[in-house]
């Protein structure tokens, strides 16, 4: 591999056995998956392509990273971000799409080859729905390159994996959440979502996203590398929890960041902007786009849901509940990183 730093980790093919048994449940990846470095990083086989383009990706000085574990905030937080840095310009916020003011970095490599030409397939009586096609499929650090200053970022990667110049470069906004309520998410959103087509209940996808069995796992080790470098003056570490309980302190908190600032009414403004109701009707933020090219399947649950903290108390019978809690105190142990909700 070519580039300034090429890449440090082995990547490593998931043994097929695990690899097909996954695939049963999760039909977007038709291939297998790989684990990646010493943490064992969980990613479909494609990931191959991209780990070292985006590991040597150059970064600019004014870029703007948004990074978290899926569902944890990460719509929400881009929103949040984009209009503070832009000095809450609505009316551009309105006009363009979230999903093309915020390249996806590592989208790609959920959109397997035949699930490609399926989309094709669905979608090829419109130009105009093969080129959003095109664009939404398209790398991240394709899309990037040809993307004016300042850049916006969405990733869920975790930071070993991203440039290793990034965070004396760049500026990087990391959100966390309790995993519970992530799982239950992530849960929805792979039943949403073609490119991971997951088919079974949801004790089911508990067992493979604590078990670090599915995509961006194991979800402590990614909230430990962030949360180690929380003091850097380029990272901003907020906690989902936090936004919903006191949504004007974390826009401040936002806005000091970049060094903005804005009258109470203003701020005002901006929560009722962000407010999960207005969330879930704004079509530039609910992934509109990935209904109309049949990316995401009809009948599902919307992309944007209910924005509830705790809400995963209604899935978790009394053995998961027993397991999440071990399993937590198991991955906290080690660290002083806590939830600001829990008492562990």
């Amino acid at each position: 591999m070519n580039g300034k730093y090429d890449f440090p980790y082995e990547i490593r093919d998931v043994d097929s056995e695990t690899a097909q048994r996954i695939m049963k449940y999760f039909k977007g990846e038709r291939t297998g998956y790989v684990k990646v470095g010493p943490k064992g990083y969980f990613f479909p086989n494609k990931y191959k392509l991209e780990a070292a383009k985006i590991y040597n990706m150059p970064v600019r000085p004014d870029d703007v990273f948004v990074d978290s574990y899926p569902r944890s905030g990460t719509t929400w937080t881009q929103e949040l971000v984009w209009m503070i840095a832009n000095d809450l310009d609505y009316e551009t916020s309105d006009a363009i799409p979230l999903t093309e003011r915020y390249p996806f970095l590592e989208f790609t490599m959920c959109v397997h080859p035949e699930l490609m030409k399926e989309f094709e397939a669905d979608n090829c009586d419109s130009k105009e729905k093969m080129r959003l096609l095109k664009a939404v499929t398209q790398p991240g650090r394709e899309q990037l390159a040809l993307t004016p200053s300042p850049r916006f970022i969405k990733t869920h990667l975790p930071l070993s994996l991203l440039p290793p110049n990034l965070l004396n470069t760049a500026k990087l906004i990391y959100v966390a959440r309790d995993p519970r309520d992530v799982a239950v998410s992530f849960y929805h959103l792979n039943k949403l979502m073609r490119t991971q087509g997951y088919e079974g209940d949801f004790k089911n996808y508990w067992y493979h996203f604590k078990s670090g069995l599915h995509h961006w796992t194991p979800y402590f080790e990614h909230l430990k590398e962030a949360w180690e470098k929380r003091h850097h003056p380029n990272l901003l570490f907020l906690f989902y929890e936090e936004l919903s309980k006191d949504l004007p302190a974390a826009v401040r908190r936002v806005a000091k960041f970049f060094k903005k600032e804005f009258t109470d009414e203003e701020i005002a403004c901006l929560c009722d902007h962000l407010s999960i109701e207005n969330f879930k009707n704004n079509k530039s933020v609910n992934y509109d786009v990935m209904r109309v090219l049949k990316i995401s399947k009809a009948g599902e649950a919307a992309f944007i849901r209910k924005g509830k903290a705790g809400g995963w108390r209604d899935y978790f019978d009394e053995e998961m509940t027993e397991q999440a809690e071990r399993w937590i105190a198991d991955n906290l142990r080690d660290t002083d990183l806590r939830f600001p909700h829990m008492d562990i």
